[in-house]
Formats: C-alpha cells, sequence, structure tokens
C-alpha cells in the first residue's frame, strides 16, 4: 500500500505533518478527515508535494493574481449562499478553515470552487478570513470585507455574516423589483420595433409597387411611409451597423468619469425615473451605513463604504463631501443636510438617531421609509410606462396603416369617378 506525505492543521490551528499509509489519494484525504484534521496538501511519498496555496496576505499580490481574481468572480447569488452556509456553520460552533473545507468539497461552479479552495488554504497559512476575502475584490466588496474584518475582532464573525446575509437579500430584493418594472416596457418595446420593421421591408414595397402600377397621385403621409421604406430597405444594413457602432461609443463613453457624472445627473432629473433612482440610493445608504455602524465600523470608514457602493455617482459625491465636512466622526446630518441633495426628512431622522445616541435603529427606520418609497415609485413608473409605450407602438402602427389605407381610398374613389 503506497504512503503519502501530508501536511493538515489539527482543530485548534497547529500545523501537523506525517506520512499516512492509504490506497489512493481519496483514501488518504478520508483518513485525515475522520481524524478530525483538515488537510492542507497529500502527495504520494517520494513525489513532488502539491502546489503551495495562495500567498499569505502579509505578502504583496502580484499583478497576474490581482488580475486572476479580478476574472474569476462569484455571482450575487452564490455569494449570497455561500455566506448564509458559512454564517450556519460558524454558528454550530465549527472553525473558518474547517468550514471553509467543508464547503470546498461541495461541487458548484468553477469559479466558486476555486475561490473557495484559495480562501481555505490562505487560512491554513495564517491569514486572516478579512485578508484572504480581500484577495477576490471582483467577488468581495469593500463593505463585506470591512464588516467580516469588524467581525474578527469583536468574535461575532457568525452574527456579522448573518448580518451580511440580511443586506444582500434587501440589495437583490430591490434590483429585482427594479428590474422587474422593465421587463413588460422592454418586451412591448422590442415587439412594436420588429412589427415596424417587418412592415416597412416586406409589407409597405409590395402596396408600392401596386401604386406604381396603377399610377394615381399618393396622399403625402403615404408618400413619406414609402420613401421611409425605400430608404430602411436600400440603406437598411448602413442603418444597423451605425445604430450598433453609436451603442458602442455611448457605452465606452458612460464608462468615463465625465459620462458617468452626466448620465448618474440626468437620472436624477428625469421623472418618474428620479424617484426610483433616490429611493434606491437612500435605502441603501441607510442600511449600508446602519449595518457597518452596528458592527463597530468607525463612522468616517462607514461612510467611505457607502460612498463607493452607493451606485449613483452624484449621491456618491455628495457623501464625501459630507465626509470631509466631518469633523468630530460621529456627527454626520448636519454636513449631508449642508449639500441639498439629501432630502430634509432623511437628514432630520438622522438628527434625531444622533440625539438619541441610536444611529443604527434610525438609519434602520429611514432604510424602511425608501424602500416603500421605492416600492410605490417602481408600481407609479410600471402604471405610467406600461400605456405610455402601448399608445407610441399604437400610433406608429397605426401611421402605418392608416397612410396604406388613405392610398387604397383614394385610388378606389378614383376608379369610381371614371
Amino acid at each position: 500500500m503506497p504512503a503519502f506525505k501530508y501536511i493538515a492543521r489539527s482543530k485548534t490551528g497547529e500545523r501537523l505533518e506525517g506520512t499516512i499509509d492509504a490506497a489512493d489519494k481519496r483514501a488518504a484525504l478520508l483518513q485525515l478527515e475522520r481524524s478530525g484534521h483538515v488537510p492542507v496538501s497529500v502527495a504520494e511519498s517520494g513525489t513532488a508535494d502539491t502546489p503551495a496555496p495562495a500567498k499569505a496576505s502579509g505578502k504583496k499580490i502580484s499583478f497576474l493574481e490581482w488580475r486572476s481574481s479580478r476574472k474569476r468572480r462569484m455571482k450575487l447569488r452564490e455569494v449570497l449562499l455561500f455566506t448564509r452556509e458559512l454564517s450556519d456553520l460558524l454558528a454550530s460552533g465549527m472553525k473558518v478553515g474547517n468550514a471553509l473545507h467543508t464547503l470546498s468539497k461541495r461541487e458548484t461552479s468553477q469559479a466558486h470552487n476555486e475561490i473557495i479552495a484559495t480562501l481555505r488554504d490562505d487560512i491554513m497559512q495564517g491569514a486572516s478570513f478579512s485578508d484572504a476575502l480581500a484577495k477576490w475584490p471582483g467577488t468581495f466588496s469593500t463593505l463585506y470585507i470591512s464588516m467580516v474584518k469588524a467581525g474578527e475582532a469583536s468574535g461575532q464573525l457568525a452574527e456579522v455574516l448573518e448580518r451580511l446575509c440580511k443586506h444582500f437579500e434587501r440589495v437583490q430584493e430591490a434590483r429585482e423589483k427594479v428590474m422587474m418594472a422593465l421587463i413588460y416596457p422592454a418586451i412591448v418595446l422590442s415587439m412594436g420595433s420588429v412589427t415596424m420593421v417587418f412592415s416597412m421591408i416586406f409589407v409597405v414595397p409590395r402596396f408600392s409597387a401596386i401604386f406604381a402600377e396603377l399610377g394615381s397621385t399618393l396622399p403625402l403621409p403615404t408618400l413619406i411611409l414609402i420613401k421611409t421604406s425605400r430608404v430602411l430597405v436600400k440603406y437598411g444594413w448602413a442603418i444597423a451597423i451605425g445604430l450598433v457602432a453609436l451603442i458602442i461609443l455611448i457605452r465606452r463613453a458612460l464608462k468615463t468619469e465625465r459620462g458617468r457624472r452626466w448620465w448618474h445627473r440626468q437620472q436624477l432629473k428625469i421623472p418618474l425615473v428620479r424617484n426610483i433612482i433616490t429611493a434606491n440610493a437612500y435605502a441603501h445608504f441607510a442600511r449600508t451605513l446602519g449595518t457597518l455602524l452596528a458592527n463597530g465600523v468607525q463612522v468616517l470608514q462607514a461612510l467611505a463604504i457607502v460612498e463607493d457602493t452607493v451606485g449613483n455617482v452624484v449621491i456618491a459625491g455628495e457623501i464625501r463631501a459630507a465626509r470631509s465636512r466631518v469633523t468630530d466622526g460621529a456627527t454626520i446630518s448636519r454636513p449631508l443636510a449642508e449639500g441639498k441633495v439629501f432630502p430634509p426628512l432623511l437628514t432630520d431622522m438622522l438628527a434625531v438617531g444622533e440625539e438619541s445616541g441610536d444611529m443604527s435603529t434610525a438609519l434602520v427606520h429611514i432604510a424602511n421609509r425608501y424602500d416603500n418609497d421605492l416600492d410605490r415609485s417602481v408600481k407609479i413608473f410600471t402604471s405610467v410606462l406600461e400605456p405610455v409605450m402601448i399608445l407610441v407602438m399604437a400610433i406608429l402602427v397605426g401611421f402605418v396603416a392608416v397612410s396604406m389605407l388613405l392610398a387604397v381610398f383614394d385610388l378606389t374613389s378614383g376608379l369610381k369617378v371614371k
């Protein structure tokens, strides 16, 4: 029976090395797990050890490692599931390294498996959980890492992870509300556009050929429709290329700092859309700030984290300006009110929390208040947008139908006169 050299960690975190007899590598791993140890590396005696895991947090991350961590990332639902399961395992008394080792054995997506295995290896090498998470900025946000660090300092990591789960569930719920509000208008717009293009390319040319054979004078709407159809048939490929190029240019422009700022500023001016954007941003601001403060994160650091996660550049800029005006590290309602971006209701409720010494509870009430505003704004948006979209499509399709009918009526009336 072959022998395997192993490196493992005991339940207390002590490093263990030795050899073990087993039929194969899998059997050796099972023996180590049954003995209560967490395997770090197992290799057959006489062969090279398995490659070392990711570097500990005390060393700098190379550019290739950073680029790799940015490329591979877990989806929000995967992060939420991972956080929930890790919280449950820690609450049952399991250590972080053992819990990560348990989760790493579950086969899910490739990115999920690789990230969890790397986190486990970093923990086994002595890195803190928050430092291990920081190597994957594409998956774990600054908010996530800061709260984990606060949980490690307070010894309440399981509770912090539970709060993170609730926070991300609310964020996901708000995001789904906005997406659901856009599904029906998008379907109506897409189907209407397809109908219009089909009519202009295949239907109108047939009628125009008939009208040309009859040689009658056509009404102005019919002439406009026929000329538009001819341009679309003849230069449709160029128009399509131009539209694609325009979309690409707009997307690139909106990714720049100046473009994002302009677009986010316009979002705050568009009726109906403005209410959804602001309600979502204010609810996210209050919920994130309250979660951070409840876990012992300092006010200035919490504001910096919220600034990076609020989603709107204009509102984020106001938070940055308010953070620079905060002098005592505690009072933030007055600096926020001075910027004239945050509504008086929010700053007044925040001031009440500061006076009572219970800002976390006040921020929870603020988040609930603007969550309700978000629900109401989404309902109003969908109630108004659906009939508007239907009306626009009806006007376009109706113009095509009426233009054709006007020409037919003129032709038939001319035949009767003759």
